[in-house]
């Protein structure tokens, strides 16, 4: 019954936006000898029992004990093969990363996921500080780290602090700029605890985001009824004068990467200049930087100036982007106009222009908190070019 209580708890929180998107997220369930942790890269929404991989708590176990390479790349490749080894006898899946983290927090049941509403604290200035005012001695707060074996060993440490200081173990981890875990015996109590944490989090919110009339589309479906101006957008699309551009700019970022996409809506205010982009300007968590990239690419352009050519300037900003990072842009944020996304597939498009949205909701909801922190250089650098990442990337795309 564990396992089917496991599998409904995780497509309860993956159906829903306001928690977890594409492959982000992971749940587990654990006996006395094996932990069942979702596999990398699969969404919620979509388990059945035989999405989770099943694995000898055991092994898990002896992994603390060996020493590790310094090198961060040489550590997590020789981590990630002993966890590949702690699987069942037969199992192919690979595991979540962060299959550690599941089997040392001490409940059966641990749902981690990303809320836009809880990563508004995590990613904020003053999220500590407004954790600690919020939820007091109830939850544990686990300052920016890399994701796997280093995570799952500062946690580890701070749940034994915990520990000792409170006599109880603590069911509420928040994690800075990247998301929370939640520990319980019982599915039932897992939903108790998120309710009142999006509850609590939420009476501290002074600006919600609006995506009410929101604009979306992709090459295929332009200028179709369906994608229609909002009421609320931008100038130059409520009077017409960018709907021919946004369809011309879609056409030449598909020939660019082979899909894309394009959003507005609450967007209209954070696209006036590059200073207003600000908020949105790098990586609030390590999904953002799967999905929708680690850097926007923003460009200034007088979209009203017909002497200029959108497919040029499109262009030259393209590769001036690609000469510097080394990645094609994910994300295009055009001044004044909208956002659009570029992938190699419109699934992959889309999965970029979702993230952003996320990402905007994260912006929005960190002005309740002293305003926006991204992700350090050199975290964001960890995920740019750590191969779970890209592997999970792959399986979601």
């Amino acid at each position: 019954m564990s396992i089917e209580a496991l599998v409904e708890v995780s497509r309860f929180y993956g159906s829903n936006a306001d928690y977890v998107l594409a492959g982000g997220g992971n749940t587990s369930w654990k006996d006395v000898k094996t932990l069942y942790v979702k596999g990398s890269g699969m969404s919620l929404a979509d388990v059945s029992p035989d999405s989770f991989v099943s694995m000898d708590r055991k092994a898990l176990a002896q992994i603390w004990e060996k020493k590790y390479p310094e090198s961060s790349e040489e550590r997590e490749s020789a981590v990630l093969a002993d966890m590949m080894a702690a699987r069942k006898s037969g199992v192919e899946k690979r595991p979540s990363v962060e299959a550690l983290l599941h089997d040392i927090i001490p409940f059966n049941f641990v749902v981690h996921l990303h809320p836009a509403l809880v990563n508004g604290l995590t990613c904020s200035r003053q999220g500590e500080k407004a954790m600690t005012e919020i939820f007091g001695e109830d939850a544990i707060w686990i300052p920016i780290t890399n994701p796997g074996y280093v995570l799952a060993s500062n946690v580890k440490n701070s749940m034994k602090i915990y520990v000792e200081k409170y006599n109880k173990q603590c069911q509420i981890i928040f994690m800075q700029n990247h998301g929370i875990f939640v520990g319980a015996n019982d599915t039932d109590i897992i939903k108790e605890l998120y309710d009142e944490i999006m509850s609590k989090i939420l009476a501290m919110i002074i600006r919600k985001p609006d995506f009410q009339n929101e604009k979306r589309e992709t090459p295929s479906d332009s200028g179709t009824q369906d994608s229609k101006t909002p009421s609320n957008s931008p100038p130059e699309l409520s009077n017409g004068k960018g709907e021919g551009r946004i369809e011309e700019i879609l056409q030449t970022l598909s020939s660019l990467s082979g899909a894309s996409a394009f959003l507005s809506s609450e967007i209209s205010a954070f696209i006036k200049d590059r200073s207003t982009f600000y908020p949105l300007s790098s990586a609030f968590t390590p999904d953002h930087i799967v999905y929708a990239g680690s850097e926007p690419l923003f460009i200034e352009i007088d979209i009203h100036n017909k002497s200029i050519e959108i497919n040029s300037a499109i262009n030259e900003a393209w590769n001036s982007f690609l000469q510097k990072t080394g990645r094609k842009p994910k994300i295009i944020a055009v001044q004044g106009l909208g956002v659009f996304s570029a992938a190699a597939t419109e699934k992959a498009a889309m999965l970029a222009v979702d993230l952003f949205k996320d990402a905007v909701k994260v912006a929005v909801y960190t002005e309740s908190f002293g305003g926006a922190l991204f992700m350090t250089q050199e975290q964001i650098d960890f995920i740019n070019n750590w191969e779970v990442e890209r592997y999970r990337a792959s399986v979601s795309t």
